[in-house]
């Protein structure tokens, strides 16, 4: 059966043209299943629905718990003494209040901020330097020149956590079906704590540590650079290229971050249309392996593809499904040195950051959906040459939830020391099998994606852009694919697409002929057979798929 929306729009594109973008369906197009009830089994709401639906976002009152399930808040360490202990020092959060409250009358040095951040993490004075953090200071801050006022606010903000945290944030846990919507409010609240290194417990991801499982949150590597020297005569040299990377690379992370708190924390035009004042949904799917699809059986044939060289997943794929080329720990490399697509999609959108406050290491059936957070920046370049170029006020429309009509799906894909391993059944099932889940859902957006996994990561653009094609396929979806600038591989996906449309191969004879596929690479010495070349023969040949 032959799924195209093309077929029943009547609207197929002319051979060799792709699919219309403005044909592709988006966010706006199923208000009903966004404007469904929030509150359900597994969903944790961080406001008060009540005040809510009259207009108004506040905390919901909760009661807070310590223990393994829960994100380990701050203001909450450490845990009460027992009750044998009549006098204790005081709490964390009172040397932590003491810090920040210091930052809050401003007239700030980056230098007051490492003190203020060291006083309560003096285990870690000897690993935490602020390179990256002074550079900016004296470099970029001298463009920006509003540091002065932006810290005293930013502290002020993690000052508020108590007030804006009133129940226990869950974590979202391996092979558990959770949600959490907070208010923009709280996220910015959050990650000015993480900027200032409050958490506890989350500074050690060693094996056997507490959260060795999650992501980093507290922004330490952010301002950290070591260098070691071996050869004297390479220390000038190499101190000069060390200092053009982090030039062009953490000061320009850290103009992002600080573009960012300026918006949220901006106290003298509170009606400026970028001021969040809207919902984010966070939601970690698992799909059992028994729910999973069983690829050669399957009959549907691929959906609309638009396919272009130019554009972004960004930009042009606003209100579809927009595929994060994630790490298994969400965000990857964005606190660190990482800079490729989902490092650039955090800077561009903060709000994603605090994600990784609470999102376990992705299993190979889980994927993590947000929905609604908002872009406030622009940037350009990739890895290396990635810079800041300036404020974005995002004139996305929101559903009744107050949620920006933008979702982001978070999918990891294989890392290939040797790019001949991808060609093989497991492999390839494994990366099926991912996509579904991050594809699957009720509402039927079109996906925005692009060469998932093809980079650092060595995935062949070709295969990878068949996986999609079949796993949005079987979820029902259209998709629209950019090749960041590749005209040629633009061209040769769809040329591909329009041959299988065309002789109407389904998932289940793709698959087929991918193993088939793999098979062949099995018994080949260097690189493997193009893979378009074999299924255009295969597909001259009937009675191979069968």
């Amino acid at each position: 059966m032959n799924t195209s929306a093309a077929s029943s729009l009547g609207t197929n594109p002319k051979p060799g043209s792709t699919y219309p973008i403005k044909n592709l369906k988006t966010m706006q197009d199923f208000n009903k299943e966004l404007n469904q009830p929030l509150l359900k089994k597994g969903h944790t709401i961080l406001i008060d629905m009540t005040c809510f639906q009259s207009g108004v976002i506040v905390p919901y009152q909760g009661t807070h718990v310590w223990d393994s399930h829960h994100v380990k808040l701050p203001h909450l360490y450490p845990p009460p003494e027992s009750p044998n202990k009549s006098h204790s020092p005081p709490s964390h959060w009172d040397v932590t209040c003491r810090a920040l409250h210091n930052l809050t009358k401003g007239n700030n040095s980056i230098g007051d901020v490492q003190t203020a951040i060291m006083s309560y993490n003096s285990n870690n004075k000897d690993r935490w330097t602020f390179d990256a953090l002074f550079l900016y200071g004296r470099h970029l801050h001298a463009k920006d020149n509003n540091l002065h006022l932006l810290i005293p606010n930013m502290a002020q903000l993690a000052l508020d956590l108590p007030e804006l945290i009133k129940q226990p944030i869950p974590l979202l846990r391996q092979q558990q079906n959770q949600a959490i919507t907070m208010s923009q409010q709280q996220i910015s609240c959050l990650l000015a704590n993480a900027f200032f290194c409050t958490f506890p417990h989350r500074n050690d991801t060693k094996p056997g540590s507490e959260y060795a499982n999650y992501p980093t949150i507290n922004f330490s590597r952010c301002y950290t650079d070591h260098i070691t020297l071996v050869h004297s005569d390479l220390k000038i040299l190499v101190l000069y290229q060390f200092i053009i990377y982090i030039y062009k690379t953490r000061a320009q992370k850290l103009r992002a971050i600080f573009h960012y708190f300026n918006t949220v924390t901006n106290k003298s035009h509170n009606q400026d249309p970028a001021k969040p004042d809207g919902l984010v949904t966070f939601e970690r799917t698992s799909i059992q392996k028994s729910q999973l699809p069983k690829w050669k059986i399957q009959k549907k044939t691929l959906t609309n593809l638009h396919i272009s060289s130019e554009g972004s997943i960004e930009h042009e794929g606003t209100g579809m499904l927009q595929v994060d080329f994630a790490s298994k720990y969400i965000g990857g490399g964005v606190l660190g040195s990482g800079l490729v697509q989902e490092e650039i999609l955090f800077f561009m959108s903060p709000e994603l950051i605090v994600a990784r406050l609470f999102t376990e290491k992705l299993a190979d059936n889980e994927c993590l959906k947000i929905t609604g957070p908002q872009m406030y920046s622009f940037t350009s370049g990739y890895s290396k040459t990635f810079s800041w170029v300036g404020p974005y006020n995002d004139p996305t429309k929101r559903d009744n939830w107050k949620r920006r009509y933008r979702q982001i799906v978070a999918i990891d894909a294989l890392d290939f020391k040797n790019p001949k391993e991808q060609y093989t059944k497991e492999n390839i099932k494994r990366e099926l099998n991912k996509a579904f889940v991050g594809f699957h859902g009720d509402m039927k957006t079109a996906i925005a994606t692009g060469n998932w996994g093809c980079g650092a990561f060595k995935g062949d653009p070709k295969l990878k852009a068949l996986i999609q094609l079949m796993a949005a396929a079987v979820s029902g979806r259209d998709m629209a694919y950019f090749t960041f600038g590749n005209k040629e591989l633009a061209k040769e996906i769809q040329r591909m697409h329009e041959m299988l449309t065309i002789n109407k191969v389904t998932v289940g004879k793709l698959y087929k002929l991918l193993k088939k596929f793999c098979g062949n690479c099995a018994h080949e010495r260097g690189s493997p057979t193009d893979l378009y070349k074999f299924i255009r023969e295969k597909i001259g040949q009937k009675d191979n798929l069968l």
